[in-house]
């Protein structure tokens, strides 16, 4: 007989369960299908960066992660005008664009104009027909010729870690209540009208 007031085991059994469950078994394969269809993008594109286009370093949305910074969606109108790329040259030379985005800050604004005009400084152009004849913009024969695939992430986003100052807890401050301090700050904020007024009433009795 089953002990304490608990429930009769009743199970359920025959549920079917073997086709509601969802499995992994093709972890390994699909691992390797990834690698290859990166493999080939990469070869479709060449010489272009295998990651694709180059993406802004924006700030998460709501308080929790606001303090984060990741890549966003393109670039705004604004930080391509400051960086000297016009809209439609941005897409040529694998620059993302994004017209609903807008600028809230101007700390925002110009850590991604520098990240434009790094990305603009180490960027190689191929002649669209003819190497041996480059256009205004186009790279050196040199350069094109020394140029190879980048691989990863462009221009990768660093997430500063700030150490935390720590400081040694004294005597003092054990002996200090921090409550008490509060409490008598927020009383003396509550009746600083009261006791001015008393005071202006005191100098004008002894007066």
């Amino acid at each position: 007989m089953v002990k304490h007031n608990n429930v009769i085991p009743n199970g359920h059994f025959h549920k079917d369960w073997q086709n509601r469950i969802k499995t992994w078994f093709d972890q390994a394969s699909k691992k390797k299908s990834r690698r290859l269809t990166r493999k080939a993008k990469a070869a479709a594109i060449a010489p272009r960066p295998a990651a694709g286009l180059l993406r802004p370093a924006v700030h998460c949305p709501t308080v929790k992660y606001g303090s984060k910074v990741r890549a966003g969606r393109g670039f705004t109108l604004d930080e391509l005008k400051e960086a000297g790329i016009s809209r439609k040259q941005a897409l040529t030379i694998g620059i993302a664009v994004d017209y609903r985005r807008t600028n809230k800050s101007v700390e925002s604004l110009q850590a991604n104009v520098q990240r434009l005009k790094t990305y603009k400084s180490k960027l190689v152009v191929f002649p669209r027909k003819r190497a041996s004849k480059p256009k205004h913009g186009d790279s050196t024969l040199e350069e094109t010729k020394n140029a190879v695939q980048h691989t990863g992430a462009i221009l990768p986003i660093a997430r500063v870690s700030k150490d935390i100052a720590t400081a040694k807890i004294t005597d003092d401050m054990k002996k200090t209540s921090v409550v008490n301090t509060l409490r008598l700050a927020r009383a003396d904020a509550r009746l600083v009208g009261l006791r001015k007024k008393k005071a202006a009433e005191k100098a004008a009795a002894d007066n």
